[in-house]
């Protein structure tokens, strides 16, 4: 993967982008640490798609989902009906 400064990849940002198609990622630079990295788009997509399981997936998955807060049985208190309400 070719490094590029930032001000290299703004200045020359045409063949930047041709290198990325070419050669594949390309990371940016800025004060010498590395601060991000232009990728083709098929990469993109193939990684996003390999990212996120698809509602299928999250369905059929045996694994929590979330943690739901349910409080034991018998624990609720009931309000107290009026009986003159009914009359």
């Amino acid at each position: 993967m070719h490094t590029w400064p930032v001000q290299d990849a703004k200045a020359r940002f045409s063949e930047f982008l041709d290198a990325c198609i070419a050669e594949g990622p390309q990371m940016v630079t800025k004060r010498g640490a590395e601060a991000a990295v232009l990728v083709p788009v098929q990469e993109w997509r193939r990684l996003q798609s390999a990212a996120r399981p698809t509602l299928k997936q999250l369905l059929l998955s045996d694994t929590a989902r979330g943690e739901l807060i349910i409080p034991e049985r018998g624990q609720a208190r009931r309000r107290e009906v009026n009986a003159l309400a009914f009359e």
